[in-house]
């Protein structure tokens, strides 16, 4: 296994950000902080410890799976300040392009926002949606959960399962990308949940697989 197969670089400082990060040093590997700030990269590597590092952003990312961990609002703008730098990178798009009221999603009708943000990659990228229906706080508690997750190219969602695996998650696989807008309604869903009937973000979806006949 290559050291970059070891280094998961994740763009962004937000709560799901740091979720996400506790989950991959807890895993063993090395977290790559990439933002637009250095002196805020700095500080989140520090925050994070355990080797982190930083990146450059908009240079190419150490790690073959780069975490695109930005608001959906922000996805575009660093695909492309990104643009060739990810030319054979996995990236995972955890977005939830959901409306401020939640009246429902923001992408362009019969799309995702992993779409859009496919639309915009360089050539030999591939892009698998995954996180969006997990809530940061539940990640960070550890424990198993069900991780969906959707994309095209068959490699790059196994390298995403074996990801997702290796941080305690159990990975199920929904189809192509074109599922990535089932997967974030949702993630609209889950978010009127948590704000009306749970009343909590301390949720998470579970399927119950029964036994094989």
């Amino acid at each position: 296994m290559s050291t970059s197969n070891n280094i998961i670089s994740i763009i962004g400082a937000g709560g799901m950000a740091t979720a996400i990060a506790g989950r991959v040093i807890k895993a063993g590997q090395t977290v790559e902080v990439i933002v637009r700030d250095p002196a805020k990269a700095q500080a989140f590597a520090g925050q994070l410890g355990a080797g982190a590092t930083t990146g450059t952003y908009g240079a190419t990312p150490t790690g073959d799976i780069v975490i695109l961990a930005v608001p959906y609002s922000g996805a575009a703008p660093v695909i492309a300040d990104f643009g060739e730098a990810l030319t054979g990178k996995v990236v995972i798009d955890i977005t939830n392009p959901v409306a401020s009221d939640l009246s429902g999603l923001v992408t362009p009708s019969g799309s995702s926002g992993a779409q859009e943000t496919a639309k915009g990659l360089a050539a030999g990228a591939h892009v698998v949606k995954a996180f969006n229906t997990l809530f940061g706080p539940v990640l960070a508690k550890g424990g198993q959960l069900d991780a969906f997750m959707a994309g095209d190219d068959a490699g790059a969602k196994a390298r995403v399962a074996a990801f997702l695996e290796s941080l305690g998650l159990r990975p199920l696989d929904i189809g192509a990308l074109h599922m990535a807008q089932t997967l974030e309604s949702l993630g609209l869903l889950m978010i009127g949940l948590a704000k009306n009937g749970a009343g909590t973000f301390d949720i998470a979806m579970h399927v119950d697989i029964g036994p094989k006949r």
